[in-house]
């Protein structure tokens, strides 16, 4: 039976999708990427926002048509809009033979199972469960690099979010499987390991009665094969002293900080349920800077929030012009039902949002090309993703750069190198969001 698997949405998703993919393979499964020769198709949905819900549904109904078209005999529902949405999945698009809760994905082959024998499943478990895999997962990011969930659900429910009703209350993985996880990772050639959660910075409050990512880290930092540790989703108000000085000085840890700040008007803070305000976010930026003078630091904001003025979003303006963040992206405020946001007055009309949402990254974009030019002359460990084609040279990231959401460096060079290696390289120029280098020195990381 050969199984394609289709995974929409966040990385954190895509962790859970190469968990049943693991478990699968473990079951004598194997695995197509040809749609028309699927025998069973596998959709890991997302609907965090407008745009993900739709692609969800356009996903769905399109593998659904290859119940008539190719070969597939079961079409199976999991992740975010399978928690939100199930019972309209099951009436609405009835090719759907199985569906799957967020906490239970770890139970897909006895779902799958029980599918080819003609049942139509519905599986879902309490939220506060926390899945459970002993099975070595597949890795579907080129082998290289990977992302390591250290955490389920969230705490926090900010005004705008869907996360904590479909995801549950915030559970940290014990630090044990984690270590055992990432070793597996390393014997496997993984050399980065990107940590990820709804929000990583409060990682073992509830198992341990206090923050535990920095301990993680120096525990993930011993393992043999690991070169960089990278912190994804950090929130502001979480950020420890001690935190900052487990980035500064372990060297594994890249400097690099994911904190997605979100506004920067301090009214629009609040309404958002956000837990900072610009004085504090400020205090954190500038602190960062003063500890790790090379630090990239990346967030995200949303544009148009219920109540946002014109005076609001010059606000933001000049705070993004002033801290100058190395990566920034934007998002149009997105309605999600349900969430308390949904029913605020003052909602800013569409138009109005994504213009603003462009404002800001016109802005943003000045600063990253600025900060581009400004690296030429230096001298950074690469890590090698692929070849460019037809051409001696190859794309590899930075330390300030996470795969798939940030920018790239371009290497010439007729040297031969594979997808994870590692070289030092001297920055020759620059070119938009990206960079241009030559080969300073090879070493064996």
């Amino acid at each position: 039976m050969k199984i394609l698997c289709v995974s929409l949405g966040c990385d954190k998703n895509l962790v859970d999708t190469e968990m049943m993919l693991g478990l699968l393979n473990r079951d004598g499964y194997t695995f197509t990427d040809d749609e028309q020769e699927a025998d069973i198709i596998v959709v890991n949905t997302c609907c965090f926002i407008g745009d993900a819900k739709e692609e969800s549904v356009n996903t769905i109904l399109e593998m659904a048509e290859y119940k008539k078209t190719g070969n597939c005999k079961a079409l199976i529902v999991t992740g975010c809009m399978a928690q939100r949405y199930k019972q309209e999945i099951l009436d609405e698009i009835p090719e759907v033979d199985g569906i799957l809760g967020t906490s239970t994905y770890d139970e897909i082959s006895a779902v799958l199972k029980r599918v080819l024998e003609g049942e139509t499943v519905s599986l879902f478990h309490s939220l506060e469960r926390l899945p459970q895999v002993e099975t070595e997962r597949m890795v579907t990011t080129g082998g290289h690099y990977a992302f390591l969930k250290i955490a389920e659900g969230c705490d926090k429910h900010c005004t705008y979010c869907i996360i904590p009703s479909l995801r549950g209350n915030y559970r940290s993985v014990p630090m044990e499987r984690l270590v055992k996880e990432a070793e597996g990772l390393a014997a496997r050639g993984v050399r980065e390991l990107i940590l990820v959660a709804q929000e990583t910075t409060l990682y073992g409050t509830d198992l341990y009665g206090k923050k535990m990512l920095p301990e993680l880290l120096h525990r993930l930092a011993e393992i043999p094969g690991i070169y960089w540790i990278r912190i994804q989703y950090c929130y502001p108000e979480e950020v420890t002293d001690e935190l900052i000085a487990a980035i500064r000085d372990e060297e594994k840890v890249c400097n690099y900080l994911d904190i997605p700040i979100q506004h920067a008007s301090d009214p629009i803070l609040k309404r958002m349920g956000r837990r900072t305000n610009q004085e504090q976010i400020r205090g954190l930026i500038e602190k960062l800077r003063q500890e790790i003078p090379d630090i990239a630091i990346r967030t995200t904001m949303i544009a148009g929030f219920p109540g946002e003025t014109e005076e609001d979003h010059e606000e933001v303006m000049a705070f993004v012009d002033e801290m100058e963040f190395e990566r920034l992206g934007v998002f149009a405020y997105s309605v999600e039902e349900d969430t308390p946001a949904a029913s605020f007055p003052d909602q800013v009309p569409q138009e109005l949002k994504e213009e603003r949402r462009d404002e800001i990254m016109e802005l943003q974009q000045e600063i990253a090309f600025e900060k581009s030019e400004a690296m030429v002359g230096r001298i950074l460990d690469v890590m090698i993703e692929g070849k460019v084609a037809d051409e001696p040279a190859y794309v590899g990231r930075t330390y300030m750069d996470a795969p798939n959401v940030d920018g790239y460096i371009f290497v010439n060079t007729g040297e031969l190198f594979m997808s994870g290696d590692f070289v030092r390289v001297k920055v020759t120029g620059a070119s938009g969001y990206d960079l241009i280098g030559e080969v300073y020195d090879e070493f064996a990381k």
